[in-house]
């Protein structure tokens, strides 16, 4: 009976092994992805659980072409494409994802002012949000990639509080495999908005570019010149697989949580930081702002970074500089520079008092429109043999892959019918 139970040993070396694929499934939970989640839950109940458990094999599936990029090229996509694709296809690249990342962010660092004002309301939310982003400035420009990657490892436990908030509520477990497992649709532009949000929230377009390039700066492809050892793709696809399931894990909880908590008590809506923090009470009572801050301003340390460096690392590929955590300041002066920069819009989207909230819910929609575009080139860089070698994508990886971009597609022709013809 003992020969298979797994020892500390085994389990301190499967969390070691642990990098970037659970890092990018947790910071795929950002707030504007929690917020999406409730916002489903809270509109339209249990009826959009089926979309996580759908979303498991098709967010794996793309994040592990996009580690496998990374992996095989020794460059994120940016590069990629720079290298093999006529500029238009960079420069539509470039266009499409860092406005929509930057818009993100910024929602992001108003959300995390929110959420400080949340625990300490005699200090402004701007003050807050100037001071968690000086100190992620400093632990991105301090601590070099593996560090960093350590501490965003151990903030991805904090966000367990969503999965147990349910258990302290009664549930119809009838109802809950039902919706979990039977597709269930309303024909109408908000439910179709609400679908186009949940994909785009799962299927995070920043999180191709942070798979990508992360994987290139991991230590196990470090030297360019040397192909990469089988051994180190199993151990990639175990992180993936890890960080997919994490990540749809906490999009099902999340969404069992506010359909059962909000949409039975008649909250069908969520416009502030504090709304959402509702779906919490059943699990402490007034303590759960804390428990909602806690998972906010964890959610919003991981993301925040993955998406300033997404964009760096954008950017610098496409200008020839210097880029990747695991330089100092002085080595890469370009990529910190565009993660100061991009940091401090983040500011000044809370001096322009936009919306958090809504932003966040554009911002999904937005990945949702633009998600298709990318894993189409995604999916041809996986696809040439002169590009990636043997190590091109199997016929499940195509499958999977070909019908998740023709369901999006499907999915953006309906939302224009009913946002231009109807």
């Amino acid at each position: 009976m003992n020969r298979h139970k797994l020892h500390p040993s085994q389990l301190r070396k499967f969390w070691k092994a642990l990098g970037p694929g659970l890092i990018s499934g947790a910071s795929d939970d950002d707030p504007s992805a929690i917020t999406t989640f409730s916002q489903a839950g809270a509109r339209f109940g249990l009826s959009t659980l089926w979309v996580a458990i759908l979303s498991f094999p098709v967010l794996a599936t793309i994040q592990e072409m996009c580690a496998r990029i990374g992996m095989v090229t020794k460059k994120g996509i940016a590069g990629v494409v720079k290298a093999h694709y006529p500029k238009w296809v960079l420069y539509v690249l470039i266009g499409l994802s860092c406005p929509a990342f930057l818009l993100n962010m910024g929602a992001d660092i108003s959300v995390l002012g929110e959420t400080g004002n949340l625990l300490f309301p005699h200090i402004a939310p701007l003050y807050w949000s100037i001071a968690f982003t000086l100190l992620l400035l400093l632990l991105m420009i301090v601590l070099s990639f593996q560090r960093l990657a350590r501490v965003m490892k151990f903030v991805c436990l904090s966000l367990v509080v969503y999965v147990v908030a349910p258990f302290f509520y009664h549930q119809d477990l009838s109802s809950i495999l039902k919706h979990s497992f039977i597709p269930s649709f309303h024909f109408n532009k908000t439910y179709i908005l609400l679908i186009t949000g949940l994909t785009g929230a799962i299927i995070s377009p920043y999180l191709f570019f942070w798979q990508t390039s992360s994987e290139a700066e991991e230590d196990r492809v470090a030297d360019i010149n040397k192909p990469v050892k089988r051994k180190f793709f199993r151990a990639m696809r175990i992180d993936i697989i890890t960080g997919a399931f994490f990540a749809v894990l906490i999009m099902y909880f999340v969404i069992l949580t506010t359909g059962t908590v909000l949409h039975n008590n008649d909250i069908y809506e969520i416009n502030t930081v504090a709304e959402a923090a509702v779906a919490l009470k059943p699990l402490a009572g007034n303590v759960a702002y804390i428990l909602f801050s806690i998972g906010v301003i964890s959610t919003a340390f991981l993301i925040i970074p993955v998406l300033s460096g997404s964009v760096s690392y954008i950017l610098s590929e496409a200008f020839n500089w210097k880029s990747g955590f695991n330089k100092s300041f002085g080595e890469a002066k370009e990529f910190y520079i565009i993660i100061i920069v991009a940091m401090c819009l983040g500011i000044i989207m809370q001096l322009l008092r936009i919306n958090a909230i809504k932003a966040l819910l554009f911002t999904t929609v937005i990945y949702g429109i633009i998600a298709p575009f990318l894993i189409g080139i995604i999916m041809h860089i996986c696809n040439n043999k002169k590009i990636m070698g043997q190590h091109i994508n199997k016929i499940t990886s195509n499958l999977i892959g070909m019908v998740t971009l023709l369901l999006m597609l499907g999915v953006l022709i309906v939302l224009g019918y009913f946002l231009f013809i109807l």
